[in-house]
């Protein structure tokens, strides 16, 4: 049994991705509210968070880039791929020289996301400070991004209290019931150069297996991720 999962060609996700697609939509719409009452506005920023090193650590936000993906043209991904190819590479550069340097985004592609509406939670929910509140523990609170600490900050304005608990239930919820689907059980933590690598392979895998033809529609992942 192949590890490749074609998955346009199956009933198992779909109903995943209408979950996720909601839930990302609700984010959206917290976040605007947030940022509508701080009147902040991200955009023009000198570090963008387009070129920190976030850590992702949901399966189902890497299944829902490569459904995502597959909506490109092929022209379109080999050119995602090589700028992951190339991220990847600067990561080693600064783990070997013990560096915190910054790579853009593989997908992004002259200042903006080629897959905005399929990018990750985290890229969704960064700026502003928040909260999460875990059952039986203390409320641990998020801060702002740098520009938010220097410009919003001094404003002194009570808190607007945004809260990312919900977000992060329902993530979980959607996270058990793939990891249930797939009988996968170990640690995720990756990159988005890391998960367009692994969404490349896995491609180039199924091609040399003859169980794939460059069909745009198509979504691949590999089980393992």
């Amino acid at each position: 049994m192949s590890p490749v999962l074609t998955m346009m060609d199956s009933e198992l996700f779909p109903p995943l991705f209408e979950r996720i697609s909601k839930l990302y939509s609700n984010m959206d719409s917290a976040y605007a509210d947030a940022a509508h009452y701080y009147a902040f506005h991200c955009k023009g920023c000198d570090r963008s968070c387009c070129e920190e090193r976030f850590y992702h650590y949901t399966g189902a936000e890497h299944i829902f880039l490569a459904y995502g993906l597959a909506s490109l043209e092929q022209e379109v991904k080999t050119g995602i791929f090589k700028r992951a190819d190339e991220v990847m590479r600067l990561y080693q550069l600064h783990d070997a020289s013990h560096e915190a340097g910054r790579a853009i985004c593989p997908l992004n592609l002259e200042g903006s996301c080629v897959l905005y509406e399929c990018r990750p939670m985290i890229c969704r929910l960064q700026g502003i400070p928040h909260f999460i509140k875990n059952p039986g523990q203390p409320r641990k609170s998020g801060p702002g991004c740098h520009v938010f600490n220097e410009k919003i900050l001094p404003k002194n304005l009570s808190d607007f209290s945004f809260d990312h608990t919900p977000f992060y239930l329902e993530m979980a919820a959607i996270e058990i019931e793939i990891r249930n689907r797939l009988i996968y059980k170990s640690r995720y933590k990756k990159t988005v150069a890391e998960m367009l690598v692994d969404i490349k392979d896995a491609e180039n895998r199924s091609l040399e297996g003859g169980q794939l033809k460059n069909t745009p529609g198509q979504v691949l992942v590999d089980k393992t991720f």
